[in-house]
């Protein structure tokens, strides 16, 4: 920051110097640029190989993608058909697409089908096996990895399974209704979507399971007579390999997930049924899990699937017609392109660069008007906030520090008048009866002299109340921290203030849930619990009660000093806690307090790790609740 004078302040220069170089505004800058370099870099190889893809293509063989592409597609065709005889188009269109050739054979290479025509040599191995009952989850799409079954098996494999039109009709038509009742019952956005087999089924995201049984539909949740054949023999084949292993028998639902039959459980103690399935697995005997069904059910289906599928076959991806040239094209035509690339990212990195800069600085210059503002004493300096970035963040931490220094000055001056205030009426009773003895007005008696003492001890308690403020608010407040029993704790501040309560005709009583346990600073706890309960004896008319509770939970221990009098305004609730501040400032120092109790209490609630906090209802009375750590 410059002076006026033109001068840089020793502690500006020293700032300035200790900003890590990492950190600086020409490092920011030149990473930019760097960053833009390593574009250009980056945009010139994608060119270089995107104009010799050919070439590498050759080289390298196969391509990842597009076997994984013709995988799908043949593999898909394998899971609907029982054959390959009507496989030639589709691999056809495949072959023009990827601009290679596709060639399947069976496992002992006799060929099934060639996209193209002409003299074949094929790989030394094949690109895949397509084979819909035990498919490729490394080579297969991610959603049809996903959705293959613990098998293995193509979902697109249905077999028995696949719907005739009579049933997709009658499931359509209530898919439909269900639609119609969701969006008419929920307003809910719904939509059908079909299986493999012709089933369909009805998504939505915003209707909890529970509401959306009122639009439940019989014919949607049950199997087809189709669907029920089908699952009646695969259940039968599960079973009945699960008999060759000695397994209780299972009921298989339409998801294909298991359920064992009816039956006696043995009740074998979680520790021992490891020991147990080996030991009945060395004996020939039923294990005590279903450890063999899951391989049953997936042998089961392969085994039903079977005759619905195309047979086993190798998948051949390779280059068709001459060999592609390995050299790099520098024609014309290239040259140009390349030269046209190199000026758009010369251009590119410009203007990046210049926007960058521009966008770095403009917001600096604020921050640093700002602050020179603030210098000067304008506490209400502010700085607008244009972006969510680093400098945006500045600029918004800026504001906030400008904001707490303006309260912090309000509450600076207020206190200054309160504390001034706060000493200057015991000081002035001592002074004017001080004068009056010396003048010979008054007598120094007894009686003057008690009042006096009166007067002394209120701005005794002042001052202290004001040392510990200062003490928290320095961090130097000292905790001597013990196990505390939160009964005996209440019921000793109980005892201090009961001859108070019973002066006021208030109701004082005390009472602990449980046994929580608690370490803190005795007398710091008995301080602040102490000052609630004063504080509520001020504030409840006769008649009314102050109850003293306690209780633990959720890892800490809460203590609530509960009155039934007066109440706080919702407004003033958030100033409950400020110093020297009272809801009704006409209450005079001897019956409204110092106004540095709750203040004290707050502080004294967070040096132990806990907090402070208050609700009330005007006219109903007020809960002051302390949250501390429990154990400590």
């Amino acid at each position: 920051m410059i002076r006026r004078g033109g001068r840089v302040p020793p502690e500006a220069g020293r700032a300035a110097r200790e900003v890590p170089l990492r950190r600086s505004l020409l490092v920011r800058l030149l990473a930019v640029s760097v960053l833009v370099s390593l574009c250009s870099i980056a945009a010139t190889a994608w060119l270089t190989v995107r104009s010799t893809s050919v070439a590498i293509r050759q080289e390298q063989g196969q391509a990842l993608a597009d076997d994984a592409r013709v995988y799908d597609a043949l593999l898909g065709y394998a899971a609907g058909h029982t054959s390959w005889d009507g496989a030639g188009p589709t691999a056809g269109r495949l072959a023009a697409r990827i601009g290679r050739r596709i060639t399947l054979t069976t496992e002992d290479r006799r060929t099934l089908l060639d996209s193209d025509r002409g003299p074949l040599t094929l790989p030394a191995r094949p690109a895949a096996v397509i084979e819909p009952l035990a498919i490729d989850t490394a080579l297969a799409d991610t959603a049809l990895a996903a959705g293959a079954s613990s098998g293995r098996i193509d979902p697109r494999a249905v077999g028995p399974f696949r719907l005739p039109a009579g049933e997709r009709r009658r499931l359509r038509a209530a898919a439909e209704q269900r639609v119609s009742c969701l969006r008419t019952v929920f307003g809910a956005p719904a939509e059908i979507v079909y299986g493999p087999s012709g089933r369909p089924r009805v998504e939505t995201h915003d209707v909890g399971p529970g509401l959306g049984t009122r639009c439940g539909s019989q014919a949607l949740d049950r199997p087809t007579p189709t669907e029920a054949a089908a699952l009646g023999r695969l259940t039968k084949l599960v079973n009945t390999c699960l008999a060759r292993r000695r397994a209780p028998e299972v009921r298989l639902g339409l998801d294909f997930t298991w359920t064992p039959l009816p039956g006696p459980v043995p009740q074998i103690p979680p520790a021992r049924v490891a020991a147990v399935a080996r030991a009945a697995s060395k004996a020939g005997a039923a294990p005590v899990s279903g450890e063999y069904v899951p391989g049953c059910i997936a042998a089961s289906r392969r085994e039903q699937l079977a005759p619905y599928v195309a047979p086993t076959a190798l998948l051949f991806v390779s280059s068709r017609g001459a060999d592609a040239s390995t050299i790099f094209d520098l024609s014309p035509a290239n040259q140009t392109r390349i030269a046209g690339v190199a000026a758009l990212v010369l251009l590119t990195t410009v203007t990046v660069t210049a926007l960058a800069g521009v966008r770095l600085v403009r917001p600096l210059r604020a921050l640093t008007g700002a602050a020179r503002r603030m210098e000067e004493g304008d506490v209400t300096a502010r700085v607008a906030v244009t972006g969510g970035d680093e400098i945006g963040a500045l600029a918004a931490a800026f504001n906030a520090m400008s904001e707490r220094r303006e309260r912090l000055e309000e509450l600076r001056t207020a206190m200054v008048s309160d504390v001034a205030h706060e000493l200057r009426t015991p000081l002035s009773n001592i002074r004017g009866w001080l004068e009056a003895t010396q003048d010979g007005i008054a007598d120094p008696d007894g009686a003057l002299v008690s009042s006096l003492l009166e007067e002394a001890l209120l701005l005794q308690h002042v001052i202290d109340d004001l040392r510990d403020l200062a003490e928290a608010d320095a961090g130097e407040l000292a905790l001597h921290k013990e196990p505390v029993e939160p009964a005996e704790l209440l019921e000793q501040v109980a005892t201090m203030h009961r001859e108070t309560a019973r002066a006021a005709g208030v109701t004082l009583s005390a009472e602990v849930d449980g046994e929580p346990a608690l370490v803190a600073d005795p007398v710091r706890l008995r301080q602040a619990v102490g000052n609630l309960v004063s504080n509520a004896l001020r504030h409840t008319p006769a008649g009314g009660t102050v109850a003293l509770r306690a209780r633990g939970g959720d890892g800490q221990v809460v203590i609530e000093v509960a009155d039934t009098g007066c109440g706080i305004a919702p407004e003033d609730l958030a100033r409950v806690f400020e110093r020297f501040w009272r809801a009704d400032r006409s209450r005079n120092r001897r019956t409204g307090g110092s106004g540095l109790g709750l203040a004290i209490v707050r502080k004294l609630a967070e040096a132990h790790g806990g907090s402070a906090t208050v609700v009330s209802e005007p006219g109903a009375g007020s809960v002051f609740t302390l949250r501390l750590p429990a154990g400590g």
